[in-house]
């Protein structure tokens, strides 16, 4: 008999290795992550300093890498899923495996940490938000964006989101999702003043890229010609946010 395929459930780490052939895929499943990817590393400056660190939590492939060349960084990635981490390693990160609660990196050792699509993940978001903030010297960058508690955010992310042939049915749990008031709050508990707005993105490269994944059924879509989607700043945090705050001295 053939063997049956695994059922998962929700949020189960597991399946990125199923998707491990989709990381680098510029119009695959992780295109959004692409995306993000790049307007996260906007918001990172040039190292102010010679061997600079960034530890970048629930890295995944390495996705933020190529957008960080240049800057002068040390590129440390912490992430469970090993099969991700060895992509990262390729793409020239230096791979932790760790659980983003308990990284096991000194305290104040990072210029600067990036935390992108990882908090909804987290089953207790607020203990990887301390871990964050404990990585960060004084005066260190704190760079996240992730999805809202709301009824829109989970209406769009699960409800429509993960029914078009865009990301994979279960990928998220929307138990998990983050009160942006919640996480600003948490991140001054630990010494970050966070300041976030509201991310989009733009509406005709979504559409694009969502006809060129229903014209291939789902499947490998082939590339959009090396256009890549901005992510746009928007009035409203109700669905996804971006956020930015320096560790007080």
């Amino acid at each position: 008999m053939p063997d049956r395929p695994r059922v998962l459930l929700p949020n189960d780490p597991r399946q990125y290795d199923d998707l491990a052939d989709e990381w680098w895929q510029p119009d695959g499943v992780f295109a959004m992550l692409h995306w993000l990817a790049r307007a996260r590393a906007a918001l990172v400056p040039p190292a102010a300093r010679p061997g600079a660190l960034l530890v970048d939590l629930g890295c995944g492939a390495g996705l933020l890498a190529p957008h960080l060349a240049g800057k002068g960084y040390r590129h440390v990635g912490v992430d469970l899923t090993r099969s991700a981490l060895a992509l990262a390693a390729a793409h020239g990160v230096t791979p932790v495996n760790a659980d983003a609660t308990a990284v096991p990196l000194t305290d104040g050792c990072a210029d600067v940490v990036a935390a992108g699509e990882l908090l909804e993940h987290v089953p207790d978001w607020r203990r990887a938000v301390a871990e964050a903030c404990r990585l960060l010297r004084p005066g260190g960058l704190l760079v996240l964006d992730t999805l809202n508690d709301t009824a829109l955010s989970r209406l769009v992310a699960v409800e429509i989101g993960e029914r078009l042939p865009t990301v994979p049915r279960g990928i998220h749990d929307p138990r998990l999702f983050v009160d942006r008031r919640e996480l600003v709050a948490e991140c001054a508990r630990h010494g970050v003043d966070l300041r976030v707005r509201g991310v989009r993105p733009g509406l005709r490269g979504v559409l694009g890229w969502l006809l060129r994944r229903i014209r291939a059924g789902g499947g490998p879509a082939p590339t959009a010609g090396g256009r890549t989607t901005e992510i746009k700043p928007t009035w409203s945090t109700a669905v996804l946010y971006q956020g930015r705050g320096v560790r007080r001295g």
